[in-house]
C-alpha cells in the first residue's frame, strides 16, 4: 500500500509537473503578444506624435511665410501704387486710376493662381506623406498578422479567443486613427474655406473703399469743372462790362469829336462873316 501510495503521487506529481510547463508556456506567450502589442502601440504613437509636431511645425512656418509675402507683396504693390499714382495724377486723370485698377486686378489674379497652385502641391506632398506612411503601417501590419497566423498554426485552438480579441482591438485602433484623419481633413478644408471668405472680404473692402474714392474724386472734379465754368463766366461777364464800358466810351468820343467839328464849322462860318464885314467896312472906309 505505502508503494501503491508513492507510485499515484509520482505519477500526480509527473502529470501536474507537465500541467505547470503548460501553463507556463502558455502564460510566458500571453505575456510575449501583450509585451509586442504594448510595444508596437507605443512606436505608432511616437511616430503619430513626431509627424503631428512635424506637420504642426511645416504648418506654422507656412503661415508665418504666407503671411509675409502677403504683407511685402501688399506694400510693394501699395507703394507702387502711391508712386504711380502721384506721377500720372496730373497727366491722364481718370486713365491712371483705370490703369492702377488693372495693375491690382492682374496682381491679385497672378497671386490667387500662384496660391492656389502652391496649396495643390503642398495637399499633394501630404497626401504622398500620409500614403507612404499608411503603406509602411499596413505592410507592418499585414507581416505581422502573417507572423500571428504562423505562430497560432502551431498552437491550439486555446488562443483563438486572444487573437480575436487582439484583431479587435487594432480595427479599433485603425477605425480610431481613420477618424482622426477625416477631423484633420475637414478642419483643414474649414480653415481653407475661411482663409478665402477673408481674402474675399478684403478684396470686396478694398473695391468699395476704391469705388468711394472714384465718386469723391469725381464729385470733387465735377465740382472744381463748375467753378471753372462759373469763374469762366464770370470773366465773360466782365469782359463784357469791360466791352460795354470801352462802346460807350467810343460812343462818347465820337459825340465829342462831332461837337468838337460843329463848334470848328461854326467857328469858321463865324470868322468867314466877320472877315466879310471887315472887307465891306475896309471898302467903304
Amino acid at each position: 500500500r505505502c508503494f501503491y501510495d508513492q507510485k499515484i503521487l509520482q505519477k500526480t506529481f509527473i502529470e501536474w509537473k507537465e500541467q505547470w510547463a503548460v501553463c507556463r508556456e502558455k502564460k510566458l506567450s500571453l505575456r510575449a503578444d501583450n509585451h509586442y502589442r504594448h510595444l508596437l502601440l507605443n512606436l505608432i504613437f511616437k511616430a503619430w506624435r513626431a509627424y503631428v509636431c512635424q506637420q504642426q511645425g511645416k504648418r506654422n512656418k507656412y503661415y508665418v511665410a504666407e503671411s509675409h509675402a502677403k504683407k511685402q507683396a501688399l506694400l510693394r504693390t501699395w507703394q507702387h501704387w502711391l508712386l504711380y499714382v502721384g506721377v500720372q495724377r496730373t497727366k491722364h486723370g481718370m486713365q491712371s486710376v483705370a490703369l492702377a485698377f488693372r495693375e491690382r486686378s492682374c496682381l491679385s489674379a497672378s497671386w490667387a493662381v500662384w496660391r492656389r497652385q502652391q496649396h495643390q502641391k503642398c495637399t499633394g506632398h501630404k497626401m504622398n506623406i500620409l500614403a507612404l506612411q499608411h503603406w509602411a503601417q499596413s505592410l507592418q501590419f499585414r507581416a505581422w498578422l502573417q507572423w500571428r497566423e504562423l505562430y497560432l498554426y502551431s498552437q491550439n485552438e486555446k488562443h483563438k479567443d486572444s487573437r480575436a480579441v487582439t484583431h479587435h482591438q487594432h480595427w479599433e485602433l485603425r477605425r480610431c486613427v481613420g477618424a482622426w484623419l477625416g477631423y484633420l481633413n475637414l478642419h483643414r478644408v474649414k480653415k481653407h474655406q475661411n482663409e478665402l471668405a477673408q481674402e474675399f472680404h478684403r478684396s470686396r473692402t478694398l473695391r468699395r473703399c476704391f469705388s468711394d474714392w472714384q465718386l469723391s474724386w469725381e464729385c470733387r472734379r465735377r465740382m472744381h469743372a463748375h467753378q471753372r465754368d462759373l469763374e469762366k463766366q464770370a470773366a465773360r461777364i466782365a469782359l463784357w462790362r469791360v466791352f460795354a464800358h470801352w462802346k460807350h466810351y467810343v460812343v462818347l468820343c465820337v459825340e465829342e469829336a462831332q461837337q468838337c467839328e460843329l463848334a470848328e464849322k461854326h467857328y469858321k462860318c463865324h470868322l468867314l462873316v466877320l472877315q466879310k464885314y471887315w472887307n465891306c467896312w475896309k471898302s467903304r472906309l
